[in-house]
């Protein structure tokens, strides 16, 4: 049991680093300092970036069901 908690905890940490990375910049930061902040928005917010948005959302509370699983698991065992 401990070892599923495990290896789903590896899978999402690795797939939020994934899915934090794929969003999409909103501004500021170090980048404008040197020109890289000249970008308009008049996109908005898409489907896809929706998406990405309730993906790591679901991704991030699997995360931390399985960090609050593994410590109970080791408080009680």
């Amino acid at each position: 049991m401990v070892l599923a908690f495990e290896i789903i905890l590896v899978l999402t940490a690795v797939l939020m680093t994934v899915l934090v990375l794929l969003h999409k910049g909103k501004g500021g930061g170090l980048s404008s300092l040197f020109g890289g902040g000249v970008q308009s928005n008049l996109s908005g917010s898409t489907v896809v970036e929706k998406n990405l948005d309730r993906y790591t959302i679901i991704v991030a509370l699997i995360w931390v069901v399985c960090i609050v699983a593994l410590n109970l698991i080791q408080a009680y065992a």
